[in-house]
């Protein structure tokens, strides 16, 4: 299984999603972006935010 099918089991059992796997999801998220070439270096630092910050507004909507 996957770390973040792990993380992502962890949260729905206690019914929230704390930061810290926001963070992890982002940072998996950011990884496959770099991987194909959407994220470069330049723009790292702004996608990063952009993509917690939508999982953030994302996962608090749902509560």
């Amino acid at each position: 299984m996957a770390p973040t099918e792990k993380t992502a089991q962890k949260s729905d059992q206690s019914g929230t999603v704390t930061d810290e796997t926001i963070l992890k999801i982002a940072k998996e998220i950011s990884i496959k972006f770099i991987e194909v070439g959407r994220i470069t270096p330049a723009t790292f630092e702004q996608s990063f935010k952009n993509i917690f910050s939508a999982l953030e507004t994302t996962v608090k909507k749902v509560k």
